[in-house]
C-alpha cells in the first residue's frame, strides 16, 4: 500500500485502514495507526516531487491554512463506530474514482483563495474524524478543477497529508497502546514501500494494472466496511 500509495503523492492512510478493516482491526487503533504510518510516507513523497519540481506554494498554503486547525478539531470529534465505518467506506471509494479515473491534462485555472481555504477546512475536518490525512480527496478536487495536473497534485497532496496528519494525531483524545513489535514491522515496511514508491511515481507513470489491483482492494474494504 506504501508503494502504491506513495507513487500518486499520498501518504497510504485510506489503504491502511481498508487492510485493517479486512482484519477487523478496532477503529481506535486503526485511526491512531493510519495516521501514524501516513507520516513518514507523505514525506516522502513529498521529497521526491518536490526535487523534480512538481511542487507549488501557492496552491498549498491555502488549502493548509485551512486544513491544520480543521483537521485538529475533527479529530475530537467521536463517531460511533459504524458511522466512522460507513464514512471511511464513502471516502475509500472515493479512492478508487481517484485511481482508476484518468483525468486529461487541460490549460490550469487560478486558484480562489476563499475557496482553497474553505475546501481545506472542509478536507481538514473529516481528514480529523476518521484518520487520514485527505490527500484522497484533494487530489482529485485539484484535477476535476483543473487547479493543478497529476503529478503537481501529487506533491501538494503529499505535503496536505503530512501536516494533516501531525494536527490530526495532536487532536487525539486518547491515545492507544499499540503493540510495539508488531509497530516496528508496519513502519519498516511502509517506509522501505513508500521510499521506493515515490521515487518510482515522482519520476515514471503509473501502470493501469496497478491501478485496479488497487481499486480492487479498496473496493472489497469499502464493502466489507458497509455491510459486514
Amino acid at each position: 500500500m506504501a508503494f502504491l500509495y506513495a507513487s500518486v503523492g499520498h501518504g497510504g492512510a485510506s489503504g491502511y485502514l481498508a487492510v485493517m478493516a479486512l482484519f477487523a482491526i478496532a477503529p481506535p487503533v486503526m485511526k491512531q495507526t493510519a495516521l501514524l504510518l501516513n507520516l513518514g510516507v507523505s514525506l516522502m513523497s513529498f521529497i521526491a516531487f518536490y526535487r523534480q519540481g512538481y511542487f507549488k506554494w501557492t496552491l498549498f498554503w491555502p488549502f493548509a491554512l485551512g486544513s491544520i486547525p480543521a483537521a485538529y478539531l475533527g479529530a475530537r470529534i467521536p463517531l460511533a463506530d459504524s458511522t466512522y465505518k460507513q464514512i471511511l467506506g464513502a471516502c475509500l471509494f472515493l479512492a478508487v474514482i481517484r485511481i482508476v479515473v484518468t483525468l486529461k491534462e487541460s490549460e490550469p485555472r487560478k486558484l480562489n483563495l476563499g475557496i482553497g481555504v474553505l475546501a481545506g477546512a472542509a478536507i481538514g475536518v473529516l481528514s480529523g474524524m476518521i484518520g487520514i490525512g485527505g490527500g484522497i480527496i484533494l487530489s482529485p478536487l485539484l484535477l476535476l478543477f483543473r487547479w493543478a495536473n497529476l503529478k503537481e497534485a501529487a506533491a501538494i497532496s503529499a505535503l496536505f497529508i503530512f501536516v494533516n496528519s501531525v494536527s490530526g494525531l495532536a487532536g487525539l483524545k486518547t491515545w492507544i497502546p499499540l503493540d510495539q513489535s508488531q509497530m516496528l514491522y508496519w513502519l519498516v515496511a511502509s517506509l522501505v514501500g513508500g521510499f521506493l514508491g515515490a521515487r518510482w511515481g515522482a519520476g515514471i507513470a503509473s501502470n493501469t494494472k496497478v491501478k485496479w489491483i488497487l481499486a480492487l482492494v479498496l473496493v472489497i474494504a469499502s464493502l466489507k466496511l458497509w455491510f459486514v
